[in-house]
């Protein structure tokens, strides 16, 4: 698993972005229980995530912030990059970020594919 750690700050909200070859919904599963056995991980408020598998078609989960699984979706459509899982990681800061959360993962996910 690649972790870039903390991308930015908005408002007190921290955003993080990590990802890995993946080729199952098993393997998807197992990645996200890895990520989370690191606390500060376990403890974020968001850890949305999308993988568009060979095997499988697009694959997405919000955790709660509504929309941002599709997002990371048509980027990795976009970049045509298959079986891969991103996962964009999220601590609430208090304030709402409106529309702008959806710029924040568009930003993580590019940090991201700029990096593998």
């Amino acid at each position: 698993m690649k972790q870039l750690g903390h991308i930015l700050t908005d408002r007190g909200s921290k955003y993080a972005v990590s990802g890995c070859a993946v080729t199952s919904r098993a393997d998807i599963d197992a990645a996200l229980k890895t990520l989370k056995r690191d606390r500060a991980y376990a403890k974020a408020t968001h850890n949305s995530w999308g993988a568009l598998l060979t095997n499988g078609g697009a694959i997405k989960g919000d955790d709660g912030e509504a929309g941002a699984g599709m997002v990371i979706l048509r980027m990795l459509d976009r970049e045509g990059l298959r079986d891969h899982l991103v996962i964009v990681t999220r601590w609430y800061g208090g304030k709402h970020l409106g529309g702008d959360r959806f710029r924040h993962v568009q930003s993580c996910v590019r940090a991201y594919l700029d990096q593998i």
